[in-house]
């Protein structure tokens, strides 16, 4: 079974242990040990993020227990979380170039 972590319980997203296909249920881990079980909708690559529950338009990205970025879009359950589908909350706003 492929498998992903969650760094800390108030993340809302895991990270792949494994390349991951759309179908695939991978077993969640986290540093309490097993967390659970989840399908993923989507293709994640290796290192790359899954959503672990809903993640509404607007809504804050969890990672390490840390906003990292705001949804774009809404983000399904077991979907690929990534730059298509997240703004950085890490990083200032791109300025004009005129």
């Amino acid at each position: 079974m492929k498998r992903a972590i969650m760094i800390n319980p108030k993340d809302n997203t895991a990270i792949a242990l494994d390349d991951i296909e759309a179908g695939d249920t991978v077993s969640l881990t986290s540093k309490s040990g097993q967390a659970g079980e989840i399908t993923v909708r989507q293709a994640v690559p290796f290192g790359h993020k899954l959503a672990l529950a809903i993640i509404g338009k607007g809504e804050k990205v969890l990672k390490y227990g840390e906003i990292i970025g705001l949804a774009t879009q809404p983000i399904n359950e077991g979907d690929y979380v990534h730059a298509h589908n997240v703004e950085s909350a890490l990083l200032p706003p791109p300025k004009e170039v005129e």
